[in-house]
């Protein structure tokens, strides 16, 4: 069955990792849970992380108009 596509505006970012790093990624693909690919653990994990800071208070929502920016107001 084909992915479907995300519906919101997509940026790519490189990262680079130890291979220990991308083992547990490609675990956590393996659970079902964490999408098809270690760069979907990945990302998901960074949206989590992000989620949990933005509840904790640690970081400040931004609005739409900053997304299209990469945070950066324009």
């Amino acid at each position: 069955m084909p992915h479907p596509p995300n519906q919101l505006e997509t940026s790519q970012l490189r990262i680079s990792t130890t291979k220990a790093v991308v083992a547990y990624l490609k675990e956590l693909v393996s659970t079902g849970l964490y999408g098809r690919h270690h760069t979907d653990a990945a990302e998901r994990l960074i949206a989590q992380g992000i989620e949990r800071l933005l509840e904790q208070g640690m970081l400040k929502p931004i609005s739409n108009e900053e997304s299209k920016h990469g945070g950066i107001k324009p």
